[in-house]
């Protein structure tokens, strides 16, 4: 397998790859995660809270294909991409999924800029939990209904994602991340 020096800042055709089948197989579980919020939104003490419980694994591509290819541009990418497969496999929000995607992305991709794309690992991993539950909780202020809620539960609700996204986008995909650099599927 080709290695790749650290800093070669191009695209290779095995990124291209890799950063497709990051997409595809999120894009899948991404469909499949819907029956997670769909069966959470069933129960009527747990339908406020059921976005932000799950919103962490719908955040999962982006900051994966960004940690693992540490290219400008990956985290956004993996996002979108993975939201088009997830849109192509009937998800039920429709082309929504696409601005979605676009939106998670780029508040994932925010916290990478923010280290000057010079730390892939926990350090930039942490701020990108950080931005990603800042900014899709301010997008969700907007876009469903959030302002309408009491003070009291729009806290519990942001305590909530941030576990979620801490615990998804985060723990998870920095576990994801170890386990990838030890098979050595990615040597640089």
């Amino acid at each position: 397998m080709q290695i790749v020096q650290e800093h070669k800042r191009g695209w290779a055709l095995r990124d291209v790859i890799f950063l497709a089948i990051i997409a595809i197989f999120f894009g899948v579980i991404y469909q499949v995660w819907g029956a997670s919020y769909y069966a959470l939104a069933a129960i009527p003490a747990l339908k406020p809270f059921a976005n932000d419980m799950t919103i962490g694994v719908w955040l999962m591509a982006g900051p994966l294909a960004g940690v693992l290819l540490r290219k400008v541009g990956a985290t956004l990418i993996g996002e979108v991409l993975a939201a088009v497969v997830e849109m192509l496999l009937f998800s039920s929000w429709g082309a929504a999924t696409l601005l979605y995607g676009f939106v998670q992305g780029i508040s994932s991709e925010l916290g990478f800029t923010l280290t000057g794309y010079k730390n892939w690992d926990k350090i930039g991993l942490t701020l990108s939990v950080i931005t990603s539950t800042l900014i899709t909780f301010a997008w969700d202020l907007f876009n469903s209904g959030y302002l309408a809620y009491k003070p009291g539960l729009l806290i519990t609700l942001f305590i909530i994602r941030l576990i979620s996204v801490g615990f998804f986008a985060g723990i998870l995909v920095y576990l994801i991340k170890v386990l990838v650099e030890k098979s050595g599927l990615l040597k640089r």
